[in-house]
């Protein structure tokens, strides 16, 4: 890297990191802080984290109510356990919805069992079918789903037996559970291979009207946060695609019952979603491959891909017009920003693919990654998914169950043939495909996999970035070293982000955080004039 010569040597900030580690924790770490730029790298990641480290991570039961079922407009998500677990995932993350034609929207409440001391004793599947029962004749929704906290799998209630008899019961609503106990694998990632299945045992496939349209695609790993999903759809709707379902952003029951008469899946967070693509193509035969519409360039290159998918001239030529179309707001804004903000360093530490996509805007206004990281990433989510065959299943990834699918007897439809596949596969065009995020970063950076607050706090000391992207448990700790903090699970209120409009929010976003000197003049009073001395009483 050019910028080698003004910075640390990130090989002696990864030691002088871990330095300060007990050997046998420093080894462990080791493994999973690395500095990009030797072939055949390989990095830890989706192991326990380890005890007494301040982590990034959330529980499998954030994955899978929280990030994947979360945004559901029209299902009744509750929560069988402490009302704290229900508090904890209620709106936390900005996903918006449009609550369509009948108006029903969920999101805005939070559904809990208020799980008591009692009920831990005495069981509380009785309180459970109770809140079914109470959340049904109030609301009457198309579906309920139930999601089980760490009491619940301590005191072993049947949650899926009396969804079952729920569902029976009812008759017009569909009753479902996820036994997404919070200690469940390293991280959230479990909660959403979890969510995965269960939604694809329980909803998926139930309906079989296709909605109109020649271009019919899912879209999977898109949470709406701040809107995203808004923009997406309208960029894909402006080309004359049909979208299908969305998982989970301004999604609804219906949409999930009929992703299946999709004739393509994309997919943008590849950690959350991917095994739902996987098992698409498995019993319908619908293809799925990874796009970005985080960043213009990217944007515009997922939305060739897509129109390259269906071989189609007409759609082509949309495509490339809207293109033509957008850019031009997006370049002139650019090149306001960019000479503001080029040379500049940026750090990201955030969960899904953000950590990777966000680079590509950053680089659009000549911004540098100095590190980034995830918070609950397999080794394919850095390398790609050409080490799949080299990662070996552990105890914890055991605990999750892997459904066997078979092609549909009557639905299973290869969208494109075996022989047409293999020809488009020769000529460049790449399916099932993740390349990963170390492969983007430059030489002389850093991947670092579920980062301490420690280690943290040591990267901003020694390189001083101009904007630091995290969440919420790491914001105020980062704004009080003068660095401004960008909360990438929630925006900070701002938003869309993705998409061609989302670009030029973000670059305008940024500008302004990078060259604010708000920061710089805030400081602690004990910081100059301590006004506190103490000595012990022994001297």
């Amino acid at each position: 890297m050019s910028m080698k010569n003004k910075l640390p040597d990130p090989a002696a900030v990864k030691d002088e990191i871990l330095k300060k580690y007990p050997p046998k924790v420093a080894r462990k770490r080791s493994k999973s802080i690395q500095v990009l730029g030797e072939p055949g790298l390989e990095i830890q990641a989706n192991v326990r984290t380890i005890p007494g480290i301040i982590t990034q991570r959330g529980c499998c039961y954030a994955g899978c109510k929280g990030v994947v079922l979360g945004p559901t407009r029209d299902i009744i998500n509750l929560t069988h356990g402490p009302i704290g677990c229900g508090f904890y995932s209620w709106l936390t993350r900005r996903n918006q919805t449009d609550p369509g034609p009948d108006g029903e929207n969920y999101m805005v409440y939070a559904f809990s069992t208020d799980m008591q001391d009692e009920n831990v004793v005495f069981g509380g599947e009785k309180k459970l079918r109770e809140a079914i029962q109470e959340a049904y004749d109030i609301f009457h929704p198309k579906a309920i789903s139930i999601f089980s906290t760490c009491p619940i799998g301590l005191i072993g209630d049947d949650i899926h037996s009396v969804a079952r008899a729920m569902k029976e019961k009812f008759g017009d609503c569909n009753v479902f559970g996820f036994s997404c106990e919070g200690y469940k694998g390293v991280s959230q990632s479990a909660g959403h291979h979890i969510a995965n299945n269960q939604i694809f045992k329980h909803v998926i496939g139930l309906n079989d009207e296709a909605p109109e349209g020649k271009y019919k695609i899912n879209m999977l790993g898109e949470y709406n946060i701040g809107g995203d999903a808004f923009e997406i759809e309208r960029i894909l709707k402006k080309c004359g695609i049909t979208l299908v379902s969305s998982f989970s952003g301004n999604s609804s029951i219906d949409q999930f019952e009929r992703a299946h008469t999709a004739d393509l899946s994309v997919v943008m967070c590849h950690r959350s979603i991917n095994y739902v693509a996987e098992m698409l193509e498995k019993k319908y035969g619908i293809p799925w491959f990874k796009v970005n519409f985080i960043g213009a360039k990217a944007t515009a290159k997922s939305l060739r891909k897509i129109a390259q998918y269906f071989e189609d001239e007409e759609l082509s030529a949309k495509v490339e017009e809207v293109i033509k179309e957008e850019l031009v707001q997006v370049a002139r804004v650019a090149a306001e920003i960019k000479p503001k903000t080029e040379g500049k360093l940026a750090m990201m530490f955030v969960g899904g693919s953000r950590a990777h996509h966000y680079q590509e805007l950053f680089r659009e206004i000549g911004m540098t990654t100095m590190a980034a990281g995830y918070e609950f990433a397999h080794r394919d989510d850095y390398e790609g998914r050409k080490v799949l065959a080299d990662i070996k299943v552990d105890a914890d990834s055991r605990n999750i169950e892997e459904l066997h699918v078979v092609a549909d007897e009557k639905r299973y439809n290869p969208r494109k043939s075996p022989e047409l596949k293999e020809k488009m596969i020769k000529d460049g065009f790449a399916f099932s495909d993740y390349e990963g995020m170390i492969p983007e970063m430059p030489a002389g950076t850093m991947a670092i996999d579920d980062i301490s607050h420690y280690e943290m706090e040591k990267l901003i000391e020694a390189y001083k970035p101009a904007v630091f992207c995290a969440g919420i448990k790491e914001k105020y700790c980062v704004q009080k070293f003068g660095i401004p903090l960008k909360q990438l699970h929630s925006y900070d209120y701002g938003g869309p982000y993705a998409g061609f409009v989302g670009a030029v929010n973000f670059y305008k976003e940024i500008e302004r955080m990078v060259n604010t000197k708000v920061w710089k003049l805030i400081k602690a009073p004990w910081a100059d004039a301590p006004s506190l001395h103490a000595e012990l009483a022994c001297e």
